[in-house]
């Protein structure tokens, strides 16, 4: 069975930091795209981040470049990583997983990790 567990999720303080994982297991994901969306309460789906499969590129939504870090472990099951710094209460919101064989293509989803930001 193909699963995208989050976790990391919790409450923190403006300026504060987070770090999230997504474990991936019942396939290989060493070649796929992973990355992460995140959706807000009345808002629509947003993208934060992704990565290669190698990790050789990542990319980033506008409002997180330079505050969030995107990285990858393949070494055994394939481990996703969300480095979060500089959080604001913009970022409040429930993170997902996602992963696909492309950038374009991320139809894999994990269940989400409730992520809250006080001001």
């Amino acid at each position: 069975q193909v699963q995208l567990v989050e976790s990391g999720g919790g409450l923190v303080q403006a300026g504060g930091s987070l770090r999230l994982s997504c474990a991936a297991s019942g396939r290989t994901f060493g070649t796929y795209v992973m990355g992460w969306f995140r959706q807000a309460p009345g808002k629509e789906r947003e993208f934060v981040a992704a990565i290669s499969w190698s990790g050789g590129r990542t990319y980033y939504g506008d409002s997180v470049k330079g505050r969030f870090t995107i990285s990858r472990d393949n070494a055994k099951n394939t481990t996703v990583y969300l480095q979060m710094n500089s959080l604001k209460p913009e970022d409040t919101a429930v993170y997902y997983c996602v992963a696909g064989r492309e950038l374009g293509a991320l139809r894999l989803w994990g269940q989400g990790t409730q992520v809250t930001v006080t001001s």
